[in-house]
C-alpha cells in the first residue's frame, strides 16, 4: 500500500520550527525569504546499521521509530499460454479456472484476480498475509499449471538435510518454488529426488536443492573410540571442557551418557575443525592414559546413591574439585566396589570427599502402626513429598508428628444389607461424608458378609462422620419397601432411552429407590423403598403413568398367511423397517416355526390402521385372493363372532385359514368381509350365513366343563371325533382358544334339541376319560432314546394329543423293556395304538449315507441351519452331519460340479435316518442343494458392461440368483464366465447373464449406429456463431437432432472442420440445419459506426441488459471496443442489411440523445471546480509569482556537477492542500 505526503505551507514552516540541534549559518535579512537546504528540507532516514553497533552520534528522529512490517502483501505471476491447463478463453471467468481459484480462495483466505494478456496467458494477482499468498501460489501452479517433472541426483546421506527437522526444510522448499518434491525412503537404494511443477518452479527448486548438498560436502564426520573411564576427563566436569573445544574449533563433539555401553565419540563440522578438535580430544586422552591410576574402595550399596548424587551432580562436583573421575558399579549389580580413577596425589582428597558424601545422610527406623501409614504418605505422596523437599528436616518432623497426634479412628457394626445403600450411587453418599468430615470410610466387601466399618481421621472428624452413618443406618431400618405390579412390557417404555425418563422420576422423589427386576426375569415387579410417605406418592404417580401408557397403546392383530410373512419382511428387513418408520408404529410378526399368522401393530389408533391397510396391500398384490362381501344384519355379528371370536375362529381354521373382518361395533353395517383363496371364501361364505340364519330361527347354547388336556382327545386327529358329533347332531361345537382365561369351558350352538344331543354324546366321552387306569406295554429298549430325548418331545406330545396320559419309561442303565401308561381308558388305548405305530415306525427306519463333501456343507445346510430344517419338516427325516475335520483344509484340488468320485472320508459322509421311501426323497434333496459350476461363453468385451460400475451389476445379479459369479481377471482376455450354485439357480443365472448379453450386444449395435459420422467445412468466424451465447443454439441443435457436434481445438491444422456424430439421418439432418445456419450468416453483414466512448456505457445498460434487449429487437450482433483498443469510439454493428441499417439508425439517435445529458452533466462540473493552482484570486501579482514559484531548495541532489541539464528550472513545487 503506497502513501502520498501532502506539504503546505504552514505545514513546513512547522517542520523547521521543529528541528533541533541544527544551527543555521549564512542567514539573511529577516524581510528576505530564506532558501533551505534539501537535507533540512528533507531530513535523511538512518543508515540500516549492523546489530549492536555503536557510533558517536547522537541518535536520530527516524531511529526511534519502529520498522513496521506490512501484514498483507500481493504476488503477480505469469502463466504462459503452452503451461495453462485451461486454455478455452470463450468462458473465460466463468468455466472451470474461475471455480478453481474460487476453491483456493476458500481454502488459504487469500484474494486471487485473473486477467488475460494479449498472448492469452495468464495474469494471476494474489493478495493476503504471507502464508496464505505462498499456499495460494502453490495450489494455483497445481491446479491450472500443466506439470512437468525432474529428477535431481545428490549423495543418500545429504537426503535428511533437505528435509529437515520434522519436515520444515522440505516444506519450507515446496513453498518457496511451487513445487512436490518427493525424497525416497532411507531404505530405498535410489538416490533421485523427483522434482514435480512448473519448469521455473523445477529449476529453482534443483538449485536450492544442489546448494544444500555442496554445503553438506564442505563437512566431516568423524568417529572415535576410547576406553569408557576416560569420557569424563575428555567431557570435564559439567561437560564444560568438551563445550571449551567445541566452541574453539567450532565442531560438534557427542559424548555417550555414562549409562549408554558404548565408547564412540561422534565429531561433526567442518572439515578443518574437526581435524582440530580429533588432536586436541587425542591430547587430552594421551595425557591421562599416561598420568592417571586407580584404587578401589567397599562402601554400602545403600550409600551409593549419596555418592552419586541427584542426576550425577555429586560426581561432577568431584571431578571438578580434585579432577578424579569416580566410576560406580550398575544399579542392577550387586557389587558395592567404588573405583576412582585420577592423578596420584589427588586420590586421597577424592578418596575423602567419597566417605564424606556417603555419611552424610543418617537413615532412622520409625515405628508407626499400619493404619497410619496411608495418612503419612498422603494423597499421590503429597504429604511424604513435603517432608522429604519443601519443608526443613527439623520442622517437618515436629509438624508432622503433631499432626499424626491428632489422628484417631472409630469402628461401627452396621448391617451389611444396608452397605450399598450407605455407598450411593456411584458412591455418591460415602463420598460427600468423606469430603465434609475430612475422614476415611472403609466399608467391606459384599462378599466378605461382614458389617464392620471403620472410621479414621481428625477426632471430631470421626465422631460427626459415626454420628451420620449411624442415623443412616437407622433411617434405612426405618423404610417401607412396596412392590408395585407394572406389566414387563412397559418396563422399557418407563425406564427410556438411556435411563432419562426413570432419571425424572427418581430426582421427583430423591428419597425413594426404585428397582426394577432383570430384564432376562420377566417379572412384573417393581420393588419401591425408601421413607413411607414418599413411597406412596411415587406409588401414585408411577400408577398414574402406568395408566396413560396403557390408553395410548392401542393394538390390532392383522391376519396374513404364513408364506407371505418374508415378502411383508422384505430383504433385509427392509419392507417392515419402512412400514415402522413411516407409520411410527411396532409391528410384531410370528416366528418362522410358529404357527400363527397373526402380525400384531401397535401404536396410535390412526398409524395403526394406516400401518395394517400397507401390509393386506402387500398380501393383495402377491396372492390370488379372492375378497368377498356377505350381508349379515348387525345385531347378529356379536352372537356369530361368539365368546372372545372363539365361533368365528372355529370357521376360520375349518375354511382353510381365511380371514373374516366384521365391521367395528356400534358402526350399523351389516357387510362383513371374507378373505382368502376363492373356493374356501365360497365355503366360510355360505357357513356364515348358514349360521346367521339358526341365529335368527333358534339361537340356543350350552356350556360344558372339561379338562384342558381332553380337549385334544376330543377334538381328534385332524378334528375327526369332533366332526362326527357335530354331523350325527348338527351342533356347533366352540372350544376355547389358549389364550382364554377359561380353559375348561366348551361351548355347543344349535337347536335345542340339537345341543342336548350333542352334550350327552361329549358328556359320555369326557366321563370314559375320567375313568384313570393303569396299563403297561412292552417297547424294546433301542428304542426307548427316541421317545425321552429332545426334553420328552414325544412324550409331551402324546399328552397333549390323548388326554393327557403318563406315559413311564424305565430309567437308563436298567435293561427293562416295560412301560407304564396312566390316564383314561380310552386315551391310554390311543395312545398303546400310537407308541405301536411309533416303534413299528422305528423298526421300518434305515440309515442312508450321503456322500457329500465337506467343502459343500455349509452351503448345503444354509443360513443358521435353514436348509436342513425345511428337508426333516418336509421328509419327516432326521439329518446328521459328520464332526468338522482338519483333512478339510488340506483337501486338494476341488472336483467340478460336486463330483463324488473321490475316495469317501468320514468327514464327508452325512447320514439321513427315517422311512426308506423318505430318506431316498431327503437325499435326493440334499444331493440338489450341492453346488454345482458351469461355463458360459461370454465375448471378452462385454465383462466390464456386466461387472457394472464398482461391481454393481455382478453384485446385482448374484443377489437376484443366489448364485456366485466368477469374471476372469482382465489380462487373462478370457470368454468363460462360470457361474457357482444350485442346479435350479445357476440354470435360471445362465439364462439372465444371456439375456443380458443379448441386451449389451443390442446396446453395442446401437452404439455403432450412434456412430456414424459427417464433416462440415464451416469458416471460424461463424463459429460462435452457430455456438450462441453460453452453448444455446448448438444445445438446441444437439437436442433436437439427438447428435454430438463437436468443433475444432485451438491448435488443430483444420480449423474449419465441424465433426456431427450420431444415426445416419439425424446427423445429416443436423448438417443441413447448420448449413442453413451458415448460410443465413454469409447474409449478414458487418459495419462500423463511431459512438462517443462517454455514452458506451448507457447504451449497454447494466450487466449489459439494455444492448441485449437492443440486438434480440433488431436481430444484430453489436461488438464494443475493449478498453485499451486504438480507436476507443468504433462499434461493430452485424446482421441483415435491413437489420444492421435499423439497428444504427437507433444507436445514432441514442448517441445524440445521451450527448445532451452528457454535455450538460460536464458543463456543471467545470463550475464545480476549486481555483486554480497558479493564480491567486485576491493577491498582488508578487504574490502571484512567488505562488508560482513554489518552493526552492539549495544543495538538492540534481544540482549536483554533471546532473544539471541547460535550460532547465530546478524548482519543486508542492501539491497544495485545499
Amino acid at each position: 500500500m503506497s502513501s502520498v505526503a501532502v506539504l503546505t505551507q504552514e505545514s513546513f514552516a512547522e517542520h523547521r520550527s521543529g528541528l533541533k540541534d541544527v544551527e543555521i549559518t549564512g542567514r539573511v535579512p529577516e524581510d528576505e525569504a530564506y532558501i533551505p537546504t534539501y537535507l533540512e528540507a528533507f531530513p535523511p532516514l538512518p543508515d540500516k546499521g549492523t546489530p549492536g553497533e555503536k557510533t558517536g552520534e547522537p541518535a536520530s528522529v527516524w531511529s526511534k521509530i519502529r520498522p513496521i512490517k506490512a501484514s498483507v502483501i500481493t504476488q503477480v505471476f505469469h502463466v504462459p499460454l503452452e503451461e495453462r491447463r485451461y486454455k478455452d478463453n470463450s468462458q473465460f471467468g466463468e468455466g472451470e479456472e474461475a471455480k478453481v481459484c474460487l476453491d483456493i480462495m476458500q481454502k488459504t483466505g487469500a484474494h486471487i484476480e485473473l486477467s488475460l494478456a494479449k498472448d492469452q496467458g495468464l495474469s494471476i494477482m494474489v493478495t493476503g498475509k504471507l502464508d496464505s499468498v505462498m499456499k495460494a501460489r502453490k495450489e494455483i501452479v497445481a491446479r491450472l499449471q500443466t506439470q512437468a517433472s525432474a529428477t535431481v541426483l545428490i549423495p543418500k546421506e545429504h537426503h535428511r538435510f533437505v528435509i529437515g527437522k520434522n519436515g520444515e526444510k522440505l516444506q519450507e522448499l515446496e513453498l518457496k518454488t511451487a513445487t512436490k518434491i518427493a525424497i525416497p525412503r532411507s531404505d530405498d537404494p535410489n538416490a533421485n529426488i523427483r522434482i514435480t511443477g512448473t519448469k521455473d518452479g523445477i529449476e529453482k527448486a534443483r538449485h536450492e536443492i544442489q546448494l544444500i548438498s555442496a554445503e553438506q560436502d564442505k563437512r566431516a564426520v568423524e568417529r572415535l573410540s576410547f576406553e569408557k573411564a576416560f569420557h569424563p576427563f575428555i567431557a570435564g566436569a559439567y561437560n564444560q571442557l568438551v563445550q571449551e573445544v567445541s566452541q574453539e574449533t567450532g565442531a560438534r563433539i557427542s559424548i555417550p551418557p555414562p549409562s549408554v555401553p558404548k565408547d564412540e565419540i561422534v565429531i561433526t563440522g567442518e572439515k578443518e575443525a574437526v581435524a582440530m578438535a580429533i588432536a586436541r580430544i587425542r591430547a587430552i586422552y594421551e595425557e591421562k592414559k599416561r598420568k592417571t591410576t586407580t584404587i578401589s574402595v567397599e562402601v554400602k550399596k545403600s550409600q551409593h546413591k549419596y555418592i552419586v548424587g541427584p542426576k550425577g551432580n555429586t560426581l561432577q562436583e568431584i571431578l571438578e574439585n580434585t579432577g578424579v573421575s569416580v566410576e560406580m558399579p550398575p544399579l542392577d549389580s550387586g557389587s558395592e566396589t567404588i573405583i576412582l580413577r585420577g592423578e596420584p596425589d589427588k586420590l586421597g582428597p577424592a578418596l575423602t570427599q567419597v566417605y564424606a558424601k556417603a555419611k552424610s545422610v543418617i537413615v532412622v527406623e520409625v515405628i508407626a502402626p499400619a493404619w497410619l501409614h496411608r495418612f503419612i504418605i498422603g494423597k499421590k505422596g503429597q504429604n511424604i513429598s513435603r517432608i522429604t523437599q519443601q519443608l526443613p528436616k527439623s520442622l517437618s518432623i515436629l509438624f508432622f508428628s503433631l499432626q499424626m497426634a491428632r489422628m484417631d479412628y472409630a469402628e461401627i457394626n452396621i448391617d451389611h444389607r444396608f452397605h450399598r445403600h450407605l455407598i450411593g450411587k456411584n458412591g455418591a453418599n460415602i463420598n460427600r461424608v468423606k469430603e465434609q468430615y475430612k475422614v476415611s470410610v472403609r466399608i467391606p466387601q459384599d462378599s466378605e458378609r461382614c458389617g464392620l466399618v471403620r472410621i479414621e481421621g481428625d477426632p471430631q472428624g470421626v465422631q460427626l462422620a459415626r454420628k451420620e452413618l449411624m442415623d443412616m443406618a437407622q433411617r434405612m431400618e426405618n423404610e417401607r419397601t412396596k412392590d408395585l405390579i407394572i406389566e414387563h412390557k412397559f418396563h422399557r417404555t418407563i425406564i427410556g432411552q438411556k435411563g432419562e425418563k426413570i432419571k425424572e422420576v427418581r430426582d421427583k422423589f430423591p428419597e425413594v429407590i426404585i428397582i426394577f427386576p432383570d430384564q432376562q426375569q420377566k417379572s412384573d415387579i417393581v420393588q419401591l423403598r425408601g421413607p413411607k410417605n414418599e413411597v406412596e406418592k411415587c406409588v401414585k404417580f408411577l400408577q398414574k403413568l402406568i395408566a396413560e401408557l396403557v390408553e395410548s397403546s392401542f393394538s390390532v392383530s392383522v391376519p396374513i398367511h404364513k408364506q407371505f410373512h418374508k415378502n411383508i419382511i422384505g430383504k433385509g428387513g427392509a419392507n417392515i423397517k419402512k412400514i415402522r418408520e413411516e407409520t411410527n408404529t411396532k409391528i410384531d410378526l410370528p416366528t418362522e416355526n410358529s404357527n400363527s399368522e397373526m402380525i400384531v401393530i401397535t401404536g396410535k389408533k390412526s398409524s395403526c390402521e394406516a400401518a395394517r391397510d400397507r401390509i393386506l396391500a402387500i398380501q393383495n398384490e402377491l396372492a390370488n385372493l379372492k375378497e368377498a362381501e356377505v350381508s349379515i344384519p348387525a345385531k347378529l355379528h356379536n352372537s356369530l363372532i361368539g365368546s372372545k371370536g372363539s365361533l368365528v375362529r372355529s370357521v376360520m381354521e375349518e375354511c382353510g385359514g381365511v380371514h373374516i373382518h366384521f365391521p367395528a361395533e356400534g358402526s350399523g353395517l351389516d357387510k362383513v368381509t371374507i378373505r382368502g383363496p376363492a373356493e374356501e371364501v365360497e365355503r366360510a361364505r355360505r357357513q356364515l350365513l348358514q349360521l346367521a340364519e339358526e341365529k335368527q330361527v333358534n339361537n340356543f347354547s350350552v356350556a360344558l366343563q372339561a379338562k384342558p388336556e381332553y380337549h385334544k382327545f376330543l377334538i381328534g386327529k385332524g378334528g375327526a371325533n369332533i366332526r362326527r358329533v357335530r354331523d350325527r347332531t348338527g351342533a356347533r361345537i366352540i372350544f376355547p382358544s389358549p389364550d382364554e382365561p377359561e380353559q375348561e369351558h366348551i361351548t355347543i350352538m344349535g337347536k335345542e334339541e340339537a345341543v342336548w344331543l350333542a352334550q350327552k354324546e361329549l358328556e359320555t366321552l369326557i366321563k370314559n376319560l375320567d375313568d384313570v387306569i393303569e396299563d403297561s406295554m412292552v417297547v424294546d429298549p433301542r428304542h426307548h432314546r427316541h421317545f425321552v430325548c429332545r426334553r420328552g418331545q414325544v412324550l409331551r406330545e402324546l399328552a397333549e394329543e390323548y388326554g393327557g396320559v403318563a406315559v413311564s419309561f424305565p430309567r437308563t442303565g436298567t435293561q427293562s423293556d416295560n412301560i407304564t401308561l396312566k390316564g383314561p381308558r380310552e386315551c391310554v388305548d390311543a395312545a398303546k395304538k400310537r407308541i405301536q405305530e411309533i416303534v413299528q415306525d422305528l423298526e421300518s427306519q434305515v440309515n442312508v449315507e450321503v456322500l457329500i463333501p465337506q467343502r459343500y456343507h455349509r452351503a448345503v445346510m444354509g443360513p443358521k441351519g435353514c436348509k436342513i430344517q425345511q428337508i426333516t419338516r418336509e421328509h419327516d427325516v432326521l439329518i446328521k452331519f459328520p464332526d468338522r475335520d482338519e483333512c478339510a483344509a488340506q483337501e486338494p484340488a476341488s472336483p467340478e460340479n460336486g463330483d463324488t468320485d473321490l475316495i469317501p472320508r468320514k468327514c464327508d459322509i452325512i447320514i439321513v435316518t427315517g422311512q426308506a421311501e423318505k430318506c431316498e426323497l431327503a437325499c435326493a434333496a440334499l444331493l440338489a442343494l450341492v453346488p454345482v459350476t458351469i461355463d458360459v461363453e461370454v465375448s471378452y468385451d462385454l465383462h466390464r458392461y456386466i461387472i457394472g460400475q464398482k461391481g454393481a451389476g455382478i453384485r446385482k445379479m448374484m443377489e437376484d440368483y443366489e448364485v456366485n459369479i466368477w469374471v476372469p481377471q482382465p489380462e487373462q482376455q478370457s470368454d468363460i464366465i462360470k457361474i457357482t450354485g444350485q442346479v435350479a439357480s445357476v440354470e435360471r443365472a445362465k439364462q439372465g447373464l444371456l439375456e443380458r448379453v443379448k441386451e449389451l450386444q443390442a446396446e453395442q449395435e446401437d452404439r455403432a449406429l450412434r456412430s456414424y459420422k459427417v464433416t462440415l467445412s464451416v469458416d471460424p468466424k461463424y463459429h460462435p456463431k452457430i455456438i450462441g451465447r453460453k452453448g444455446a443454439v448448438i444445445s438446441q441443435i444437439r437436442k433436437d437432432y439427438d447428435v454430438n457436434v463437436q468443433f475444432p481445438d485451438k491448435g488443430e491444422e483444420q480449423q474449419d472442420v465441424i465433426v456431427i456424430s450420431g444415426y445416419e439421418r439425424n446427423a445429416n439432418e443436423a448438417r443441413a440445419a447448420i448449413e442453413q445456419l451458415v448460410a443465413a450468416l454469409q447474409d449478414m453483414v458487418s459495419e462500423d459506426i463511431r459512438l462517443d466512448r462517454r455514452v458506451h456505457a448507457r447504451i449497454i445498460g447494466a450487466r449489459g441488459k439494455a444492448i441485449r434487449k437492443l440486438m434480440e429487437e433488431f436481430k444484430v450482433d453489436i461488438r464494443f471496443p475493449q478498453p485499451g483498443s486504438e480507436d476507443p469510439s468504433k462499434v461493430t454493428v452485424t446482421g441483415l442489411p435491413e437489420n444492421v441499417d435499423n439497428a444504427i439508425d437507433h444507436l445514432l439517435n441514442l448517441e445524440e440523445e445521451y450527448m445532451l445529458s452528457v454535455t450538460e452533466t460536464e458543463t456543471m462540473a467545470s463550475y464545480m471546480k476549486p481555483p486554480s493552482k497558479t493564480m491567486g484570486t485576491g493577491g498582488n501579482d508578487e504574490d502571484n509569482k512567488a505562488l508560482a514559484k513554489g518552493f526552492v531548495v539549495r544543495d538538492a541532489p540534481w544540482n549536483a556537477q554533471g546532473n544539471k541539464e541547460p535550460g532547465r528550472t530546478h524548482t519543486w513545487k508542492p501539491t497544495w492542500a485545499w
